[in-house]
């Protein structure tokens, strides 16, 4: 028999090649939604790679990228951005949204209706937008009224402009701890808060009354701090055992928790209870920053704001002992950073201070050992995976909001 194929059979072969391609092509544009617009960037940087292309175009539809081409779309409409350099929309992960941020008294919050906070709080998110800043994560309030979430809230129906948000509650602290908001006489003292916890049952009942108001984060203060005037920041305040009482209740009803922890021994109880975040850590010990590693724990280090306190000093209304617990703990901070970096802990990017000074951290990281690639990663690509966003935002990736933030190339 002679197997030889007929001209006639590769003639229907080739044909039926090209239409199964011209199907397949005709498939693939059908499933891919037209671009609306795009952006030429004159630079793009890829955070999860370091590469730096330029004269990319960002093809868009409505609010996610479609992808990135290296020549103009046909048709579509182009913002010309060739003179800038264009990154992700940069990301907060230690953020409070509330208030006056340039009242630093430690009753600031006892002058303010929570209405007045939020509307505060209204004018801050704007701020934190224009410096590019498109995400958030509060970092915990003292509002009983959770002002925070009702602008989370506002945010995503789309009543007000801000950032993406997550947010936590409010601070669960012990009776006269660092999250303790009555800083009064005794004969003046307030009605005690919910979110004061002095027993493992007490922590259960705070974690599941800021669940049942819609925090996404559960905060809590593992050691005294620095900006109030009662507590010592090297002890340990809420003891492993409510820690775990808190990381367990907050798990099982698929919420994080983030752990204020500056003294040594209460962020490495933090660490053991099982908490997604230590916030600060900056009096961290080679045992805690070993621990981290072991456990995969986030860092946010807010470095610049232990700096800035520095230069404001008393001029905000801040009280004496605060400043001095300042001046005090800052010598910490540098030799704590350096071990975090060393056993190469997870860190994202946090400024916890006035929102002007919102993008003053990356300088802070750099200076402290971080490579600028990687302080930007903090901001971008690591902040999008602690905030659990990472299908979102943090890159500029196809299938991910459209968040950009752009800087004036020099010329």
């Amino acid at each position: 028999m002679d197997t030889r194929r007929r001209p006639e059979a590769r003639r229907f072969t080739a044909c039926a090649g090209i239409l199964l391609c011209s199907l397949a092509a005709i498939a693939l544009a059908q499933q891919e939604p037209a671009a609306t617009s795009a952006v030429r960037a004159g630079m793009l940087i890829d955070v999860r790679t370091g590469r730096v292309t330029t004269n990319a175009y960002i093809l868009i539809a409505k609010d996610r990228i479609l992808r990135i081409a290296d020549f103009p779309p046909a048709g579509v409409p182009t913002i010309d951005l060739s003179r800038y350099t264009v990154v992700p929309g940069l990301i907060d992960a230690h953020a409070h949204v509330l208030g006056n941020p340039k009242d630093q008294a430690s009753a600031s919050g006892l002058r303010m209706s929570s209405a007045q906070k939020t509307l505060w709080g209204v004018h801050n998110l704007q701020t934190w937008m224009d410096h590019g800043f498109t995400a958030l994560r509060d970092a915990g309030e003292n509002d009983l009224g959770y002002g925070q979430l009702a602008l989370r809230n506002s945010i995503e129906s789309g009543l007000i402009r801000g950032p993406r948000m997550v947010s936590a509650g409010n601070f669960v602290s012990v009776n006269g701890g660092h999250g303790d908001a009555d800083v009064l006489a005794p004969d003046q003292q307030l009605v005690r808060r919910p979110n004061i916890a002095d027993t493992v049952d007490e922590v259960s009942r705070a974690v599941r009354q800021d669940i049942k108001y819609g925090a996404d984060w559960i905060k809590l203060m593992a050691t005294g701090g620095v900006m109030d005037p009662i507590s010592d920041y090297r002890v340990e305040e809420l003891s492993e055992e409510q820690m775990a009482k808190a990381v367990e209740v907050a798990h099982r009803a698929g919420k994080k928790v983030m752990a204020h922890a500056e003294g040594a021994e209460g962020i490495k109880a933090a660490v053991r209870a099982g908490v997604d975040s230590i916030e600060h850590g900056t009096v961290m010990d080679e045992e805690g920053a070993r621990l981290m590693e072991q456990h995969g724990t986030w860092l946010v280090p807010t470095l610049f704001c232990f700096q800035h306190d520095l230069q404001t000093g008393l001029s905000q209304g801040r009280d004496p002992v605060s400043f001095a617990k300042g001046v005090a703990i800052v010598k910490e901070q540098g030799p704590a950073f350096k071990r975090a970096l060393a056993h190469h802990l997870k860190i994202a990017y946090g400024v916890d201070d006035d929102v002007d000074f919102v993008s003053k951290e990356f300088g802070a990281l750099v200076n402290g050992g971080m490579t600028p690639i990687d302080a930007l990663r903090t901001a971008t690509l690591n902040g999008a995976e602690l905030l659990g966003r990472s299908n979102e935002i943090g890159t500029l990736e196809p299938g991910k909001f459209a968040d950009l933030e752009v800087y004036k190339n020099p010329k």
